[in-house]
């Protein structure tokens, strides 16, 4: 189930969840030590233990193979990381039908082992990535320390290597200038609240992302527990703050300008449709326009950049791509 086509618990708020784990192969140095060929080494030995002839639903990709813009909107999915779209050399990817499992092998560490499901799903997807990872450690020999736990490449990763995070849609509290205290308190919590592309990223159409800092000297279950418990916290303020401020005439206005704006242009750009679709979303939690969430969360997707030209099977220019961005929204919200 593609987290941007299909909705869970509080997706009015929770875009979707994402359970990262950091696993490296015992015997084999950290990734920036590795020349291609030892890469593709490793690389194949993941593809051999998690994808058989019974296996339908996981695929293999050698990064290499992938047009640049193809790799850019799996990043733009939140499918890989930045970084991993932007050099393929000696890398590869496992990712399912549903974009729902996506194993980046050979970033930073071996492997990036990813479940990301819609909603609040914390439970569902880190059940799903145990699965996965006890898979892994069955056949294959996993860097582990009995004092310290797994091994990565980044210190900030040692001991459980795992990283929980919510993506979380919070235009009221943004719109109230609560955001910078709402970071700190949860930095306090052991928990980060950046953009939505994580680390040294802004947040854009009010979207963040929630997870975990800490890894050393806590259990995956802790982990997972304190950051449901404040992403709920979150979730619940966001809904007052939206009651709020759903009550001033100027707000509601600007939904349904931005909603016009929306199902006339000719011509968008990618950062005037983030903007809009920030407030056509709210305004669509909210009952006051009638659009499906599932659609705008397809769309918040597939009129990123890379993604339309993915979408087209060709790099658009700029100006095209605002063409066919704007063409493909106005059929979506008829």
């Amino acid at each position: 189930m593609k987290w941007y086509t299909n909705n869970a618990k509080d997706s009015d708020v929770v875009l979707s969840t994402r359970i990262r784990l950091a696993r490296n192969l015992k015997n084999y140095p950290f990734p920036t030590k590795l020349n291609a060929s030892a890469k593709m080494q490793v690389n194949e030995l993941v593809r051999d233990v998690l994808i058989d002839e019974n296996e339908k639903d996981l695929h293999y990709i050698v990064m290499q193979d992938l047009p640049s813009y193809q790799a850019v909107s799996l990043a733009e999915k939140h499918l890989i990381s930045p970084e991993f779209a932007s050099e393929s050399t000696g890398r590869a990817l496992i990712l399912s039908d549903e974009e729902d499992i996506s194993i980046m092998l050979c970033e930073e560490d071996h492997i990036r082992l990813q479940v990301i499901y819609p909603g609040l799903s914390l439970d569902e997807a880190f059940e799903k990535a145990s699965e996965l990872d006890k898979k892994l450690e069955n056949s294959l020999e996993i860097a582990f320390d009995e004092r310290i736990g797994y091994l990565t490449q980044c210190p900030t990763n040692l001991g459980t290597g795992m990283r929980a995070s919510v993506m979380l849609h919070l235009p009221a509290l943004s719109k109230s200038s609560a955001m910078a205290r709402l970071a700190s308190t949860v930095s306090k919590l052991g928990l980060t609240l950046r953009g939505a592309y994580g680390e040294g990223s802004e947040p854009v159409g009010d979207i963040y992302q929630l997870s975990n800092q800490v890894t050393l000297g806590i259990s995956e279950e802790a982990a997972i527990k304190n950051l449901k418990s404040i992403a709920a916290q979150i979730v619940q303020q966001e809904k007052q703050a939206r009651s709020a401020i759903l009550k001033d005439d100027e707000m509601v206005d600007k939904i349904f300008r931005a909603y016009g704006i929306l199902k006339s242009a000719r011509m968008i750009t990618c950062s005037e449709f983030t903007s809009l679709v920030s407030y056509a979303r709210l305004g669509a939690a909210a009952g006051l326009i009638d659009i499906p969430l599932e659609t705008l969360g397809k769309l918040l997707v597939e009129m990123q950049p890379a993604t339309l030209n993915s979408i087209t099977g060709k790099a658009n220019t700029a100006q095209e791509r605002d063409k066919i961005r704007a063409q493909k929204i106005r059929e979506a919200l008829k």
